[in-house]
């Protein structure tokens, strides 16, 4: 009987402690009934988020942020969808360079790209504004979008589609009636992927969104004020949950999708 590696369990418990027990410190502050982040706690109270529930700046940078990730979530998706396709599908001359050509901006620093597009921006004499901070999340945003497409296109099986049309149906609505619902969770799980990654991107935003302040740079703004600092935990603990529970379900999606791609026909 082979042994357990008890060396890797531990090293494994340190290593997530050593990423996640400095998180948790968030929501446990979140309810402390003092400005101070310091133990002992001096009691437990909600008033933190109820002024941040009441904060109308907080409002406009959240809206901005939906605004911005639904936006770059919906069209990132659906260029990746098809791109994947014709990677995928199709012999694709300079296929391999241009999806690396592609993956490209998530090995180049944030702020190199925010630069980049700020300099861009301003040689055209286009405004700063959140079109520039969409433009800048849909470049770190479409490798991963064709990424989880790729994934989930080269996992069903392809007959079914030449067998729709063999039996005279178009290629339209065979992506539509026999693709599009194989592929349908690797689409949602690209959506929620590219919107948590625009959700949550703060350098580019910095650089292009102007006087258009997005969650991220409002929470940034907030950190100068050590009055206001509760109530930024608590803002920081709520979109930990949001965010933790959008990526278990992302993957869900994208972990179901391909166990029904490699399920035998029949089963």
């Amino acid at each position: 009987m082979a042994r357990k590696p008890k060396g890797l369990f531990i090293y494994a418990i340190f290593y997530l402690a050593f990423l996640y027990v400095p998180v948790l410190f968030l929501p446990l502050f979140s309810f402390n009934n003092s400005e101070f982040i310091a133990f002992p706690l001096s009691g437990f109270t909600t008033r933190w988020y109820s002024e941040m529930l009441a904060d109308g700046a907080m409002h406009q940078a959240l809206w901005n942020s939906l605004k911005v990730g639904t936006f770059v979530s919906l069209l990132s998706t659906i260029l990746g969808l098809l791109a994947a396709r014709a990677l995928t599908r199709y012999r694709v001359p300079g296929g391999g360079l241009a999806l690396g050509l592609i993956s490209l901006p998530l090995f180049i620093p944030d702020i190199v790209l925010g630069i980049s597009l700020l300099i861009l921006l301003n040689r055209f004499g286009l405004p700063l504004s959140l079109y520039g901070v969409a433009l800048g999340h849909m470049l770190i945003c479409m490798p991963f979008a064709i990424t989880v497409l790729m994934s989930r296109l080269e996992g069903f099986d392809k007959s079914l589609e030449e067998a729709s049309l063999d039996l005279g149906e178009t290629p339209w609505m065979t992506f539509w009636r026999v693709t599009f619902p194989l592929v349908l969770p690797g689409i949602v799980a690209s959506l929620l992927l590219c919107f948590i990654v625009s959700f949550d991107e703060f350098l580019i935003a910095y650089f292009l969104a102007g006087t258009d302040a997005t969650l991220p740079i409002y929470i940034w703004g907030q950190l100068r004020f050590p009055s206001q600092l509760p109530k930024v935990l608590a803002l920081g603990a709520v979109i930990l949950v949001v965010t933790a529970a959008l990526v278990f379900l992302a993957e869900w999606l994208r972990s179901l999708g391909n166990r029904a791609a490699h399920r035998p026909a029949g089963v």
